[in-house]
C-alpha cells in the first residue's frame, strides 16, 4: 500500500526527520533548525519583542527572529500581517492567546506556505515547531532520523553552535 499523499503521479512525498533545517526566505533567514512534532497541530515560531500595529486597517506583527539556538546572534527584524488571533494549548495543557501569521517555508527542496504561531519559546530546544498542517500531505516523517532533507554548509553548523559563545 502506498502513502504518498501524490497518489496517481508516480512521486513519493519527501520524507523528513524529527528535526529538519528550514529556511524563512521572505525573512531573509537562510537557515534554522526546526523540530518536525506531529503530536503539534499548529507551527510555532519563537518570537521576541512581539509589537502588534495598524497597517491600512489591518493588525501587522513586528519581530525578531533569532535563527541560532541559545543565541540572540543574527537577528531578523520582521513584519507580517497577522491572519488571526488563535488560543492554542500548549503541552502541558495550557492556553493562551497567539497571533497567526503566514510565512514561506523553505524544506527539504520544497517551498510552502504554512500558517505559524508566534510564541515565547525561551525554554524550547528549537525556535521552530513544524506541527501537522504543516507537513500533512506534503511529507512523510521518519521520527528515528534528522536532517534527512539537507544540511547547510559545515561552518554554518558551527555558527549555531558557537553563536553564544
Amino acid at each position: 500500500m502506498s502513502h504518498s499523499s501524490n497518489v496517481g503521479t508516480g512521486q513519493q512525498s519527501p520524507v523528513l526527520g524529527w528535526r529538519e533545517w528550514v529556511s524563512l526566505p521572505d525573512w531573509s533567514v537562510p537557515h534554522m533548525k526546526a523540530k518536525v512534532d506531529t503530536g503539534a497541530r499548529t507551527s510555532s515560531l519563537h518570537a521576541f519583542g512581539l509589537e502588534h500595529f495598524e497597517r491600512d486597517g489591518d493588525t501587522w506583527a513586528r519581530f525578531d527572529v533569532h535563527p541560532w539556538q541559545r543565541s540572540a546572534a543574527d537577528d531578523m527584524t520582521v513584519e507580517a500581517k497577522v491572519i488571526e488571533q488563535r488560543e492554542i494549548k500548549s503541552s502541558s495543557g495550557d492556553a493562551e492567546t497567539r497571533s497567526v501569521v503566514s510565512a514561506v517555508v523553505g524544506i527539504a527542496g520544497v517551498a510552502t506556505t504554512i500558517e505559524l504561531t508566534l510564541a515565547r519559546r525561551d525554554q524550547m530546544g528549537f525556535r521552530m515547531l513544524l506541527g501537522r498542517q504543516a507537513i500533512r500531505g506534503r511529507f512523510l516523517v521518519d521520527p528515528g532520523r534528522s536532517y534527512i532533507g539537507g544540511r547547510p554548509p559545515r561552518a554554518v553548523r558551527q555558527r549555531n553552535r558557537s553563536a553564544d559563545q
